[in-house]
């Protein structure tokens, strides 16, 4: 089963932790979303995007955000899940977000955890799950 996330834990334990607590949101969103997509070629170790992002000052994060937004667009347009945003998306708000005061990378965040909670409740449905349990 794949558990929902919530943006507002996520803001808040980032804050309150100075960033740190959003590597293990990288983590732990990589290895889900490779979870309900399956081997499509493009899965990454979570602990490399973790890794890659502390070395690179967060610039790869930008990179994860583009490829694991389009993995979930192309896996909400196979089951029929709405989903208006894509990898495009999801950069754009992270890039011209950091031009007003890093809003939009909290923007683009929020937007993919949204998405990201759709694809959750049909992946655990498909398994037999209640996805109102969690």
């Amino acid at each position: 089963m794949i558990q929902e996330k919530n943006f507002v834990t996520v803001l808040l334990l980032s804050i309150v932790t100075c960033g740190i607590y959003a590597f293990y949101y990288y983590y732990v969103m990589t290895q889900d979303i490779n979870t309900m997509v399956g081997d499509d070629g493009q899965n990454v170790d979570p602990a490399t995007v973790v890794l890659l992002t502390l070395v690179t000052c967060g610039f790869y994060s930008w990179y994860w955000y583009y490829v694991q937004g389009n993995r979930m667009k192309a896996l909400a347009d196979q089951n029929g899940i709405p989903c208006q945003e894509n990898g495009t998306t999801y950069l754009l708000w992270v890039l011209v977000g950091s031009l007003i005061c890093g809003l939009g990378v909290w923007i683009g965040m929020y937007l993919m955890i949204k998405n990201f909670n759709q694809l959750a409740r049909a992946y655990n449905a498909s398994l037999g799950g209640n996805p109102s349990a969690m």
